[in-house]
């Protein structure tokens, strides 16, 4: 079989398509430049995202109270010993909202990333409420030169989902905010979570063929995972019959491969399940590293016979329009 990505492995992976861009493995570093959001300062609410404690995505290396330069640079360090084989990395702005400042602030912020040796450019984590076209503007003037990529938390395309996480915009707003940055010629990325409070096994399927129409160059699955001291984990504890979990790795393979094969194959497949230090874990996490889940995710799709939008394909009918 030739998949529509020209490598062998049954999806359209991540790394496979960068080492395609630079031609050899790149490497994401964490930035924490000390951004906050609307829904935290009261522009659109208080409080968070119910499930939101950033202090379990944030590697070690990584805090605020450092420049940006001397993260980046603790950061390549870190990630020397694991990923010997990268020589070029990203800059990935993940923490909170990292277009909520003024736009002259931004420019020094990214500049003062991209001054650093070996960065091929950014990936700016953020909300569709903080982004304006004067801001766009500056990210397809710097995407002229270096990759740059706006990753939106999309987390849910229902807004019965998105109140009852307190998210402090709809799903029509994250797809019209895609829309334009797609316009400008701007990599677009979103952020899934699946197991939302609410949603149905059948909702979370069905998502698929929703997020399959936005413009978006690359897409990242992640499990709910319930972190200490959240609203949510209040919220779980007392209604714990409100979340549809997945609590073995197999069954959540099972769904993924399914929402694999129903997802648009232009997308570029990033992660498909998070991984976070146990300590902020209110229910016990899957005992595997990420890389085991994904050979796991990989030998599944080999013993299903399928790959990334075998299902979308299938449903248009013309499969070489790819």
């Amino acid at each position: 079989m030739k998949y529509p990505w020209k490598h062998n492995r049954r999806f359209n992976s991540y790394p496979d398509y960068m080492r395609k861009v630079f031609g050899t493995r790149v490497q994401k570093v964490a930035v924490d430049a000390g951004f906050t959001c609307p829904n935290r300062d009261g522009k659109a609410g208080t409080g968070g995202c119910t499930f939101c404690n950033n202090d379990a995505f944030n590697p070690s290396y990584c805090s605020a109270s450092k420049p940006v330069r001397q993260q980046l640079r603790d950061g390549k360090e870190f990630h020397k010993t694991r990923y010997r084989s990268a020589t070029k990395y990203m800059a990935y702005f993940q923490a909170y909202s990292n277009t909520y400042k003024p736009l002259e602030e931004l420019r020094r912020i990214y500049q003062e990333a991209l001054d650093e040796e070996d960065i091929v450019g950014l990936v700016i984590g953020t909300r569709p409420d903080c982004i304006d076209d004067q801001m766009l503007d500056y990210f397809r003037m710097l995407s002229e030169k270096k990759y740059i990529v706006i990753e939106y938390g999309i987390e849910s395309v229902y807004n019965k989902t998105l109140k009852r996480i307190n998210r402090g915009h709809t799903f029509e707003e994250t797809a019209e905010a895609l829309m334009k940055t797609a316009q400008k010629g701007i990599k677009t990325g979103g952020h899934m979570i699946f197991g939302l409070p609410g949603e149905s096994m059948e909702e979370m399927l069905d998502s698929a063929e929703v997020i399959s129409k936005l413009p978006l160059h690359s897409v990242k699955f992640h499990q709910l995972q319930i972190m200490k001291g959240t609203v949510m984990a209040k919220e779980y504890l007392e209604h714990p019959e409100c979340f549809h979990f997945l609590p073995k790795i197999e069954a959540y393979l099972e769904f993924i491969v399914q929402y694999t094969e129903n997802l648009n194959p232009s997308f570029i497949l990033e992660r498909i399940a998070g991984e976070t230090p146990p300590r902020f874990n209110v229910r016990i996490p899957w005992d595997l590293r990420y890389d085991q889940i994904l050979v796991k995710f990989e030998n599944l799709l080999e013993e299903r016979d399928t790959w990334q939008g075998k299902k979308w394909m299938a449903q248009r009918k013309n499969i070489n329009s790819f």
